[in-house]
């Protein structure tokens, strides 16, 4: 079994992503770039570099929606397209998830104290939908299912930083198409994004990615292709490490808290001073985060007012 690695420019900060070309029984593309010029050129280019043509792509399978990951599936007209269940909506445009999206957004702003100067904040939540390719998934990969064409390796659900994300496991060679879930360099953002079903409320996404990475270093996994940089080895010490920042990073947290209750705006004005205004989705989700491990820790609780604002103090 061959492994081949595709890097392309993306028009984001996080710079080049990967995609994994995997020879087995089926001829496999993990992810597809970014829907730019730019992407599809380096795509093309190291299909050729590996030996093969676009139309010889046999299955894309997605890691996750993100627009980064999920832009050329329209390349591989002859591939059939596999991923979570939450890759869907964004693949086909649905407008009634759409309209979901931006009411759960609203929704968590006015939770989170957010004045209403920055409810315009609900229309840049959604990912550049441009760059995500647009066609159906052709069938949807389990937690625990085989990856078709590829004996040995088994699909993971991994979710957190993306409410779709997916790894990949071959146990024998230890091996993982990883995503975005455990990078080298940086953390994933944990991001907040709707679930599929509005019963379910908002996902605590920093917890399940905490879940995913501490499932991930406990596989015996001795490298993680993953979706951004190199290849990442010494998982479970890396895991370590990350879930031991994320304790510092809430204790932080919880120290805002010892002259009262705090909403999560406020919380977020002093973490990122700098930061929130530019980046306030992302800047909400670190603080959310922090806030929901804290209340999971037992080290705070949640309360709501009668706006339905909510706070959260010291035990």
């Amino acid at each position: 079994m061959t492994i081949h690695k595709i890097t392309m420019p993306t028009p984001f900060a996080v710079g080049d992503v990967n995609a994994w070309l995997m020879e087995g029984d089926a001829l496999t593309l993990f992810d597809a770039g970014t829907n730019t010029p730019e992407s599809e050129e380096a795509m093309l280019s190291g299909l050729k570099q590996a030996g093969f043509r676009p139309e010889e792509i046999e299955q894309v399978i997605l890691t996750h929606h993100h627009p980064d990951h999920a832009g050329l599936v329209g390349l591989f007209g002859n591939a059939r397209l596999l991923g979570h269940r939450y890759n869907e909506p964004w693949l086909v445009r649905d407008e009634a998830f759409f309209e979901y999206h931006d009411r759960f957004y609203l929704e968590c702003l006015k939770e989170e104290g957010v004045p209403e100067s920055y409810h315009h904040w609900v229309r840049k939540m959604k990912r550049p939908v441009e760059y995500i390719g647009k066609r159906p998934l052709d069938g949807i990969l389990e937690d625990g299912e085989e990856v078709p064409g590829h004996p040995g390796w088994t699909v993971m659900e991994t979710l957190g930083h993306a409410q779709s994300h997916l790894a990949f496991f071959n146990e024998r060679d230890g091996e993982m198409i990883g995503g975005d879930l455990i990078l080298g360099m940086i953390s994933s953002n944990p991001l907040i994004e709707p679930p599929l079903d509005p019963e379910k409320g908002r996902p605590r996404s920093l917890l399940l990615y905490n879940d995913s990475m501490r499932r991930v270093s406990e596989l015996p996994v001795e490298v993680i292709h993953p979706g951004h940089g190199e290849d990442v080895r010494g998982i479970r010490e890396l895991v370590e490490k990350r879930l031991g920042q994320q304790q510092a990073r809430a204790h932080a947290v919880l120290d805002m808290l010892t002259d009262g209750p705090k909403t999560i705006f406020e919380l977020t004005k002093w973490l990122f001073p700098q930061a929130y205004e530019r980046e306030l989705g992302l800047t909400l989700s670190e603080t959310i985060g922090q806030t929901d491990w804290l209340v999971a820790e037992g080290l705070a609780a949640e309360t709501r007012d009668g706006d339905g604002v909510l706070y959260y103090e010291r035990t």
